[in-house]
């Protein structure tokens, strides 16, 4: 097992716990106070629920050792895992637009009670928190599945400070007489689900590129080329190629050595390159050295 796997699967277990009782706490508040937008609340914590799940069984699939199938390890399951709780969120989204739009086309709705505004709240500080927690470890495990489990808390959190202005708005329309803010918790359940749809759409993108090879840019692949220069007997990189699965890279790269010595220390040559980058950079999981005549 990776050093990393450990406090990845301890934050999804605390995700999975964590949403389970904001979705039981909002939705019991969202059905006692009548608030639509605390109900599609619920609905989303729900989601993380099944999104946490999706990557709890991805992170263990991609701890797996490479095998003749899979020569370059399973770290990509973490991706497929990403795309999977992107989807999820769209879907989520859009269910929730459509409930939010017609409550403009049925009876004038009640503003939902004082429970509602308390419960988003809470939420909201829970939802922050365990963005922070989940989004740091993420980046510090390079995990993307657990980033985009991160996003998913953050895209939670936003959607309660749209819900909480609707819940706000429509209290204040009861209590001034307004008839046009009590409509202002349905307009709070539209705002939540363009947020939840973008941000799914946003790492649903990101993860598609993963999957279809996408290399790291020249920035990003700076590092190793500055690693692999300093090996002895190098004396120009050709070609580099650095490719992402999930918490780990794979790197193929192509270099230049003196076209007169012996092959025996070309593979020397070939095999120190290896070895530093994976002793320099932990999330390189394997190397692919190509040597060329210069």
């Amino acid at each position: 097992m990776r050093e990393n796997t450990k406090p990845i699967i301890t934050a999804t277990w605390v995700g999975i716990i964590v949403n389970g009782l904001l979705a039981i706490l909002k939705g019991i508040g969202g059905l006692l106070s009548g608030s639509r937008a605390l109900m599609a609340d619920a609905l989303h914590s729900a989601s993380d629920i099944v999104g946490s799940v999706v990557v709890l069984f991805a992170v263990k699939i991609a701890n797996k050792p490479p095998d003749e199938e899979h020569p370059y390890g399973h770290g990509k399951a973490e991706n497929i895992a990403s795309i999977i709780v992107a989807l999820l969120l769209i879907v989520v989204g859009i269910e929730v637009s459509i409930s939010s739009i017609k409550v403009f086309f049925g009876e004038t709705p009640n503003a939902p009670g004082m429970l509602a505004l308390v419960i988003i709240i809470i939420s909201i500080l829970i939802k922050e928190a365990l963005f922070q927690y989940k989004y740091r470890l993420g980046k510090k495990y390079k995990s993307s599945a657990l980033i985009s489990e991160a996003w998913h808390h953050r895209s939670d959190s936003l959607s309660s400070m749209a819900a909480l202005l609707g819940i706000g708005s429509a209290l204040l329309g009861e209590a001034y007489s307004i008839s046009a803010l009590v409509y202002g918790d349905a307009v709070a359940g539209i705002l939540v689900s363009i947020i939840v749809i973008k941000v799914g759409y946003s790492l649903a993108k990101e993860s598609s590129l993963i999957m279809m090879e996408k290399v790291l840019d020249k920035e990003d692949t700076q590092v190793y080329i500055e690693t692999v220069k300093s090996v002895s007997g190098v004396l120009k990189i050709d070609q580099i190629h650095v490719r992402t699965h999930g918490s780990y890279v794979v790197i193929d790269i192509k270099v230049g050595v003196d076209r007169n010595i012996t092959v025996e220390k070309g593979h020397a040559i070939s095999k120190h390159v290896k070895t530093k980058l994976m002793n320099k950079h932990h999330e390189i999981e394997d190397v692919l050295v190509h040597i060329n005549p210069y």
